[in-house]
C-alpha cells in the first residue's frame, strides 16, 4: 500500500521553510490530538502528522525523503522509520501549554531522553462549574470539589524506594540500536522502556500508588467567583491541579462557568432585557408600570401612544464589568397584549374604538394608496 506524501499530509510545498512545516504541524496536533479531537480519524490522522512532521523538520531526514521517498527508511524490520525516539514535547508544550504531561503521544514512544528526568508541570484540569443566575451576576464564594492526582505520601512521588541504576540501559536513560537502510547503517537512540529515561529503577515499587508516584485524591476548595462572569468564561486556579513528576510543580485548575437561564431576564454582554408586557389601554393611554431589575423594582413610566418594541433605557441596572469599572444598562421592551376574552361591556367599548379613523398616520396613507 503506497503511503501518504508528507508534504500533502502538512499541506505544505516541498519548498517550505522549517518555520511553515512547524506550523503546519501545530494546526494539525491542535486539531486531530486523540485527548482533544472527537473526530473519529483523529488518532490515525494525529500519527500521520506526526510521522511528516518528524522526517520534514530534520534536514538530514528531508533530504533522504527528497530523493528517495519512503524507500529510505523501508529496511528497518518495521516498514518505516523508527519515530520512537523523536522529541515532540517542546512542540506540544507550545501547543498544551506546559502541563501537557496529561496528553498522549499515541504510538510514537518517549519524548526523548533529554526531557524524560527534567521536572514537568502537572497537567492542568478543566472543571465545570454551574451558576444561577444571580451567582454570575453578583458573585459569590463556592466550595468546588475536586479530583486530582496528588503525589503519593508514602513514597513522596517518587514511586519506589531503594534507588538503583537500571541494568537494562545501565544508567544512561536511552537504549541504542542499530538498524539498516538503503543509505546504510543507522544508531537509533530510544527512551529506556524501563526506567523511562531516568537511568533509575527502585528495588521496591510503592504498594499506595503502584509505582506511579501520584494518585487520585479528591478535595475541596474554596474559591470566590467575580461578580460579571457569563457562560463560558473561565477562571484559573494556580497550582491545584495535578502534581508534578520530578519535582515539577502542580498543574492549574480552569472553572469553566456554564450560567442557567433565568426566569424572566435575559443578558447580552453586560446588559439586560426584560420584555415587559402591558394592555391595548395602557399602550394608548401611557401609565407608570412597577418594573422588577436585578436591584430591586423600579417605576417606568410609558408615554401614550407606546406600541410593541418600544425600548426603555434604565443606565447602571446591567451586569458589573468583569474586566473594567462600571455597569451596563437594562433594556425593557414594551409588549402591547390583545386581550383573548372578552366581556360585553369590553366588547362595546372595543366598537367603539374600531371607529376610530388612521387618516393621519404615514404607514397607514401608503398602504392606502396602494387600495384605489
Amino acid at each position: 500500500m503506497n503511503k501518504k506524501d508528507y508534504y500533502e499530509i502538512l499541506g505544505v510545498d516541498k519548498s517550505a521553510s522549517q518555520a511553515e512545516i512547524k506550523s503546519a504541524f501545530r494546526k494539525l496536533a491542535k486539531k486531530y490530538h486523540p485527548d482533544v479531537s472527537k473526530e473519529p480519524d483523529a488518532e490515525e490522522r494525529f500519527k500521520e502528522a506526526q510521522e511528516a512532521y518528524a522526517v520534514l523538520s530534520d534536514e538530514n531526514k528531508r533530504k533522504q525523503y527528497d530523493q528517495f521517498g519512503h524507500s529510505a527508511f523501508e529496511n528497518n524490520g518495521a516498514g518505516g522509520y523508527d519515530f520512537s525516539g523523536f522529541d515532540f514535547s517542546d512542540i506540544f508544550s507550545e501547543i498544551f501549554g506546559q502541563g501537557f504531561g496529561g496528553f498522549s503521544n499515541f504510538g510514537f514512544g518517549g519524548f526523548g531522553d533529554s526531557n524524560s528526568s527534567r521536572p514537568t508541570k502537572g497537567a492542568d484540569k478543566i472543571v465545570r462549574v454551574d451558576l444561577t443566575f444571580e451567582e454570575a451576576v453578583f458573585g459569590i464564594d463556592k466550595d468546588i470539589i475536586l479530583t486530582v492526582n496528588g503525589t503519593c505520601e508514602k513514597c513522596h512521588g517518587v514511586g519506589g524506594f531503594d534507588v538503583k541504576t537500571c541494568d537494562r540501559c545501565h544508567g544512561s536513560g536511552t537504549i541504542t540500536t542499530q538498524q539498516q537502510t538503503i543509505l546504510g547503517s543507522f544508531m537509533t537512540k530510544t527512551t529506556c522502556d524501563r526506567c523511562h529515561g531516568s537511568g533509575e529503577i527502585y528495588a521496591k515499587e510503592c504498594s499506595h500508588c503502584h509505582g506511579h508516584g501520584s494518585i487520585k485524591q479528591e478535595k475541596e476548595i474554596e474559591v470566590k467567583i467575580p461578580a460579571g462572569v457569563d457562560t463560558g468564561n473561565q477562571l484559573r486556579i494556580r497550582g491545584k491541579g495535578d502534581a508534578g513528576s520530578n519535582g515539577g510543580p502542580n498543574g492549574d485548575i480552569y472553572l469553566e462557568f456554564y450560567v442557567k437561564k433565568h426566569q424572566i431576564f435575559e443578558r447580552e454582554g453586560n446588559d439586560i432585557y426584560l420584555e415587559l408586557p402591558i394592555t391595548v389601554s395602557e399602550a394608548a393611554l401611557g401609565c407608570k408600570k412597577k418594573v422588577p431589575t436585578l436591584y430591586g423594582n423600579i417605576t417606568l413610566t410609558i408615554p401614550a401612544g407606546s406600541e410593541s418594541n418600544d425600548k426603555h433605557r434604565v443606565r447602571g441596572k446591567g451586569v458589573e464589568n468583569i474586566n473594567s469599572f462600571g455597569k451596563g444598562d437594562m433594556y425593557i421592551i414594551l409588549k402591547v397584549k390583545t386581550p383573548q376574552k372578552l366581556s360585553r361591556d369590553q366588547k362595546k367599548l372595543f366598537e367603539q374604538l374600531a371607529k376610530t379613523h388612521l387618516d393621519d398616520d404615514k404607514e397607514f396613507k401608503r398602504i392606502n394608496e396602494y387600495l384605489k
